[in-house]
């Protein structure tokens, strides 16, 4: 028996060729977009279908429409992005396996970036230090997990890579599941060993040392689900 293909919904076409469009003509942000009417006609649809995937692209701050401008190219909106992705009901679905793999890959990723960017910055060590000073003297476990996220939050944004920010969510994502296995004391012991080679520019120990600490939970993760 055959299966029914499901049709994509036109909306989500038109915001297609219009992200398309603004590629193909290599529009910068802030370069006008030609105006409503004329890209109806153009992709051949009515004005409140584009008009419906215009307003899913201004959410992500692709487009923006200011009065009397028409349709501009805007600056793609980490927030907006990181708040979509951190409660998309699709990561409430992930396994511990794919969200533990998923953490080791971004942040395991970052570390050179980091360790480059904290040589010229010495504030970046001495925040992450803090955060983990913070941990170290939580006695609320709610506070801790909050901790514990921020510490890795700051981590990838340590990298300065800004669109790594937005699958750092899935850190929220992460400790709402499984906070409540939190070791706050061998969690300030891994950040430690984790931003002191940083600091010396020891690659290695901290690579290992982030795996081995994501890699903790997933026995535990396992056993959770």
């Amino acid at each position: 028996m055959l299966e029914t293909v499901e049709r994509p919904k036109l909306r989500d076409v038109v915001a297609e060729r219009l992200k398309s469009y603004i590629v193909d003509a290599n529009l910068r942000p802030g370069d006008r977009l030609p105006t409503e009417n004329d890209l109806a006609k153009q992709f051949g649809v009515s004005r409140l279908s584009l008009r419906e995937a215009t307003k899913s692209l201004e959410f992500l701050g692709i487009l923006e429409a200011r009065p009397g401008r028409g349709l501009t190219v805007g600056r793609v909106d980490m927030d907006r992005v990181t708040e979509y992705l951190g409660f998309h009901p699709a990561l409430q679905d992930l396994s511990p396996r794919v969200l533990v793999d998923t953490r080791i890959v971004v942040e395991a990723g970052v570390l050179p970036h980091v360790a480059r960017r904290m040589a010229d910055d010495p504030a970046l060590f001495e925040k992450l230090d803090g955060i983990n000073r913070q941990l170290r003297q939580s006695r609320d476990l709610a506070a801790g997990v909050e901790l514990d996220r921020e510490f890795h939050q700051n981590l990838i944004a340590a990298s300065g890579l800004s669109p790594f920010e937005a699958f750092g969510d899935l850190l929220g994502v992460f400790f709402r599941r499984y906070g409540k296995h939190l070791d706050v004391e061998k969690s300030v012991r891994g950040h430690q060993v984790i931003i002191d080679a940083l600091k010396a520019g020891d690659l290695t120990t901290a690579d290992r040392e982030i795996r081995t600490h994501i890699e903790y939970y997933f026995n535990l993760l396992e056993r959770s689900e």
